[in-house]
């Protein structure tokens, strides 16, 4: 039996905020999308990180712009395999200063494993996209 949509994004966030690169290879598909916003814009990327490769850039990433960067995950809905991811998210950075701020993730899974995530610092953004592809 499959893990329950809340057991994996649990396990995947303290994978995250341990930054155990195994136990999120363990979770994600080797097709794995990942469109993490802020981060991103950080760094200059444009593109996702995709697959095993680019869940290691974006971790080096990560530990290039954060001090800190923790994820606290407070509500999930799920829609078949799409889930939608409701928290907070601390940052800590010399330059960017210190941020605690509401997030929403999009997730899509396929045979217990994350093969899609977004970023929303908009909630409102994250609830429209769910909506769209969870349709």
């Amino acid at each position: 039996m499959p893990p329950s949509p809340l057991a994996l994004i649990r396990r995947l966030y303290e994978c995250f905020n341990l930054r155990d690169e195994v136990g999120i290879f363990e979770l994600c598909d080797d097709s794995m999308e990942f469109f993490p916003v802020v981060t991103s814009e950080a760094v200059g990327r444009d593109a996702p990180y995709v697959g095993p490769t680019g869940l290691r850039d974006y971790l080096a990433d990560v530990a290039g712009v954060w001090e800190e960067l923790q994820i606290i995950p407070s509500e999930v809905e799920a829609r078949g395999e799409v889930l939608l991811v409701r928290g907070r998210v601390y940052a800590r950075s010399r330059e960017f200063g210190i941020r605690d701020v509401p997030a929403a993730w999009v997730w899509q899974v396929r045979d217990g494993r994350f093969v899609r995530g977004e970023v929303f610092p908009d909630t409102e953004q994250a609830l429209a996209r769910f909506a769209e592809i969870s349709a």
